[in-house]
């Protein structure tokens, strides 16, 4: 398996599960409709947890746009690779999403909440505000990034037996900072999902996917990832960083 094609399906399987934890939980007539937060988050670091263990082996198991960035920053992974490795995360991320709107039709159906519908493929502020919504996808995206760079141990990114590990700090993502803005901290898991909402033909009916809204998931993590990697530097190195 190349990377680029581990990058895909690991993304893919990344969203089938975090996105299909969420279409269980609030999507009418489900198994496991309104068994909660704590179903949602912990459904997501399982799904982390999958889809790195899945393919790590092949491409270090970035699955993020803000991953690759924040490698890349701290020198763990070459620059040259990150649009390669980008445009797979959002082509696995279009799969993983059209999956689970293919898995869930019936219950999109028998669901009459359109915001609902929206939040199986992507996130929402719980308070709108676009100061505060920013704020909250840097400091989760930095946790995120932050971590990850003291588990990698290759040149890609991770190893497979990082997998757990990966999936807990998600887990603890989610429960501790997540309730704000639903902790996209990842633009290929919030755009690429938003994308297929768009276009998708939605049975009962669908609303907008919230563009205005769009860009905070995109440029949050991406700043944090950029913060978690100049301060990983300047941790390991302070002359490799000038802040003047």
């Amino acid at each position: 398996m190349t990377p680029f094609l581990g990058e895909m399906i690991g993304t893919a399987l990344l969203i089938l599960l975090g996105n299909g934890v969420v279409a269980n939980v609030v999507l009418n007539q489900t198994k496991a409709q309104n068994s909660g937060w704590i179903v949602i988050t912990w459904g997501w670091g399982m799904a982390v947890f999958v889809a790195v263990f899945t393919v790590a082996a092949f491409s270090g198991a970035h699955l993020n746009p803000a991953v690759s960035v924040g490698l890349a920053i701290a020198g763990k992974f070459e620059w040259a690779r990150v649009p390669a490795y980008v445009a797979a995360q959002f082509i696995g991320a279009f799969i993983g999403s059209f999956l689970v709107w293919l898995m869930y039709r019936p219950h999109f159906a028998a669901t009459e909440d359109q915001n609902l519908k929206l939040a199986v493929f992507c996130t929402g502020p719980a308070i709108r505000g676009t100061v505060s919504n920013l704020i909250s996808e840097i400091v989760g995206a930095f946790v995120l990034v932050f971590a990850v760079l003291f588990l990698a141990v290759s040149v890609f990114g991770l190893g497979a037996l990082d997998a757990l590990p990966v999936g807990l700090l998600v887990l603890a993502i989610g429960l501790s900072l997540g309730g704000t803005t639903g902790y996209a901290i990842n633009p290929a898991r919030d755009l690429g999902p938003r994308i297929m909402h768009a276009i998708l033909p939605m049975p009962g009916g669908k609303r907008d996917s919230d563009w205005g809204y769009a860009w905070i998931p995109v440029v949050g993590p991406i700043l944090g990832a950029v913060l978690a990697g100049l301060l990983y530097l300047a941790l390991q190195d302070p002359s490799n960083v000038n802040f003047r």
